[in-house]
């Protein structure tokens, strides 16, 4: 029986868990459709380039999405059990919530593992290869690191700034250019125009600048001298910058956990590089972690929301999934400067998601309620209430006007909103016996007499139907959690 439970309960999860994968994969991609898009149209950047771009993105984003996904998949799940009442039936047959359980550990544990190896594989080498190739097409098309209103350095030791670029025809304006190669020398130069002549064969690029001026200081600065031109060619070998392009430092992203842990050795505690690296070095395994007890929390958390909607879950879900990387990156801020040692604040992030899995895992264990999204629910009712009123307003379904209580009825002494179409004969008190649904005059919403939601409605703001097409037609809209 308990090998049929855990296939039953993992057959929920798994489609939800791929489904959630791939649209979080699908919108972080969708992002980054206008820079790629740039690319292509206003570079020339091939297609076939701009697919390996995204192939080497993707370890970096299902590394991000995987925490979310794993949650998402595991409250989605246990929320249709909830929902079906299928949660109580299992427990009434002496199944208790940490032995459905069982089934989720094992996905999580898996979830663990490809996001470690996704972590310490995958995105090292996919954000080494994006540089790579970035490189690469920088190699072939020299312009592609020039930005207008931006200092860049597309080529080692020369700092661009120009106020106006096209790339189709390499054409630059108002171009402000230091070039430092010169050890001994920096030119700075000022020129109204600027074109880009690349030359494949010599592996030389040519910036010819047009009606300028050149400033020559010194390196100490007791020399200094002006020069003005109305051509002015500056070459800059292409296979010697490359060289130094390809032997250039790795970002911390793109080293492997060996190369992390040989920076961590050379650099100083107090050094805002071994900060980083350290950083680094432990989201490696944290975010991994993290996966880990998204799924476990996703559990008791989809118990805790009854007969719900699966986008309540998915919107709680994804509030849990926020909280946790805004923990993380404000962890990561303070981390950097120093303020909190690394190999202590990175983990705060995991322990804040180990006491969430405790709490509610105790929680539902007893069988309380959560207040927090019970509260959640009352407001957005509260919202959908309201709504349905204005669209009825739209649609010429009635206006809506106050009335005080008749003495006929038992009111709290204050006005009440009810449709103009409302017959207000019709609503009187029907005997327990015969009652089927339950109304709540200040929401305008009708429930089932055994509602959760039906028994906090107090006496004073309590009427019942026969049937719940008389409800709806005196303007009463469903409960979503009793479905009437």
């Amino acid at each position: 029986m308990t090998l049929t439970i855990n296939k039953y309960i993992i057959n929920e999860i798994w489609p939800t868990f791929l489904a959630s994968l791939f649209v979080s994969i699908f919108i972080i991609l969708a992002t980054k459709m206008l820079s790629i898009t740039e690319l292509i149209v206003s570079q020339g950047v091939h297609l076939v380039q701009v697919i390996r771009m995204v192939v080497y993105l993707l370890p970096d984003i299902i590394a991000f999405a995987l925490p979310a996904a794993t949650l998402i998949a595991v409250v989605v799940a246990f929320l249709r059990l909830s929902a079906d009442n299928e949660v109580v039936a299992l427990q009434s047959s002496g199944v208790s919530l940490y032995q459905m359980l069982s089934p989720v550990v094992a996905l999580s544990f898996f979830g663990l593992l490809i996001a470690l190896m996704v972590s310490v594989i995958a995105v090292p080498w996919g954000n080494r290869s994006f540089r790579n190739l970035v490189f690469q097409i920088a190699e072939s098309k020299a312009d592609l690191g020039i930005k207008e209103h931006i200092f860049c350095e597309p080529f080692d030791d020369v700092v661009f700034y120009v106020n106006s670029f096209s790339g189709r025809e390499r054409l630059m304006k108002d171009v402000f250019v230091v070039d430092r190669r010169d050890r001994a020398v920096t030119n700075t130069i000022i020129a109204e125009e600027g074109r880009i002549f690349l030359h494949p064969q010599e592996k030389i690029i040519t910036l010819r600048f047009i009606r300028g001026t050149i400033f020559a200081v010194g390196k100490n600065l007791q020399s200094a001298r002006t020069i003005g031109f109305k051509t002015y060619d500056l070459n800059i070998g292409l296979k010697d910058t490359m060289a130094a392009l390809a032997s250039r430092k790795k970002d911390p992203k793109e080293m492997s956990i060996g190369e992390l842990r040989k920076q961590l050795k050379i650099k100083t505690e107090k050094e805002v590089k071994h900060n980083e690296m350290m950083i680094e070095f432990l989201e490696r395994f944290t975010i991994p972690l993290a996966v880990f007890f998204m799924g476990i929390i996703g559990a008791p958390l989809g118990a805790q929301m009854r007969a719900r909607g699966r986008s309540e879950g998915i919107g709680v879900s994804l509030i849990v999934f926020l909280s946790y990387y805004i923990c993380l990156a404000g962890m990561r801020s303070v981390c950097e400067t120093g303020f909190i040692s690394p190999s202590i604040g990175m983990w705060f992030p995991d322990l804040f998601l180990l006491f969430c899995c405790i709490y509610l895992l105790r929680l539902s264990v007893r069988q309380r309620s959560l207040n927090v999204l019970s509260g959640v629910f009352l407001i957005k009712d509260f919202l959908d209430s309201r709504i349905y009123i204005l669209k009825r307003k739209w649609k010429g379904l009635g206006e809506l006007r106050p009335f005080r209580r008749s003495s006929s009825l038992s009111v709290a002494g204050e006005q009440l909103v009810l449709p103009l179409d409302m017959n207000v004969d019709a609503l009187k008190l029907i005997p327990d016996d015969t009652e089927k649904y339950v109304g709540n005059i200040r929401r305008h919403r009708f429930h089932r007499p055994d509602c959760k939601w039906a028994k906090k409605i107090s006496s004073d703001n309590t009427y019942s139907f026969k049937s719940r097409d008389d409800a709806v037609k005196q303007g009463y809209i469903p409960c979503e959690v009793c479905d009437p």
